[in-house]
């Protein structure tokens, strides 16, 4: 029985030392309320009441700056609200430091966050706060960088949730965006007008291009067909101008289908019949 019971004390204090660690976290034992040893994720066996092994978390945590009214150098209150990711490094040395070198990291953190913002902001106007963001944030994370060094942890990244400034600011503001907008779109409309307008130029001058290269291919019809007449006129009416006039308003008769009657034996008849390729008639005395 003795022996029995023994057994059992003894298996449940073999079950009261064991300690699993997870992969997401590491493990120091304190002997005696004394360091005295690192522990990587896996089993673990500590001795009871003698020993305690405390877990640290070293995956990628996040904690909020908690928003807060920071005075701008315009004298503006801004409603400032910033995140901060961070994890403690895995090391023995790291998780050591996270736990012996600060009272509690997490809250520490968020305190040096929103002193720091202060600092940077305050030196900003709440215009050129607002347009600086990568370089707010890049200041707070190199601060925490540095302030956080011996605590063990790697800052990762720092993210500005907001910069709002008062409603009645925020109002003026809006209003004059919506003023520049609407400028912007008053200078598209002008251009787009104008370049309308220039469309309408270029087209009319065109088509007066148009109309002259017209008028003159025109003119230099007109100017041919002189030319083809005069070199008729001067092969068939040589010193016969008059006749060459008599041609020429039987020419047009002959377009409106009317009908001449030429006398015969006119010198208009040999004309017509040299250019037609027919013998010149000649005149013949009448007979006695």
């Amino acid at each position: 029985m003795n022996v029995l019971f023994l057994v059992v004390v003894l298996v449940v204090f073999f079950f009261m030392g064991i300690r699993i660690i997870r992969p997401t976290h590491r493990g120091m034992i304190e002997t005696f309320g004394k360091y005295s040893g690192f522990a990587n994720p896996g089993f673990h066996w500590v001795f009871p009441i003698i020993q305690k092994m405390y877990q640290v978390n070293v995956t990628e945590q996040m904690v909020d700056a908690e928003p807060q009214e920071i005075i701008t150098n315009d004298n503006l209150n801004a409603r400032v609200d910033a995140q901060v990711y961070f994890r403690v490094k895995p090391d023995e040395n790291s998780i050591k430091a996270s736990t012996y070198n600060v009272y509690d990291y997490q809250i520490q953190i968020v305190s040096l966050a929103r002193t720091t913002l202060r600092n940077i902001i305050g030196t900003l106007t709440l215009k050129s706060a607002n347009s600086e963001r990568d370089r707010i944030n890049s200041e707070l994370m190199k601060t925490l960088k540095e302030e956080t060094k011996n605590w063990g942890l790697e800052v990762v990244r720092t993210e500005l949730k907001e910069i709002d400034p008062p409603k009645d600011v925020q109002d003026t503001m809006n209003k004059v965006v919506k003023a520049e907008n609407e400028k912007i779109a008053a200078k598209d409309y002008a251009l787009a007008t104008q370049t309308q307008a220039d469309g309408v130029r270029m087209a009319s001058i065109k088509q007066s291009e148009g109309i002259r290269e017209s008028k003159i291919l025109e003119a230099q019809g007109e100017a041919e067909a002189i030319k083809l007449v005069n070199e008729a006129a001067n092969k068939y009416f040589i010193g016969n101008a008059q006749l060459l006039r008599k041609l020429e308003a039987v020419e047009k008769s002959l377009m409106n289908n009317a009908k001449i009657v030429v006398p015969e034996g006119t010198e208009l008849v040999n004309v017509i019949g040299d250019m037609a390729g027919v013998p010149i008639l000649k005149k013949h005395a009448d007979k006695n």
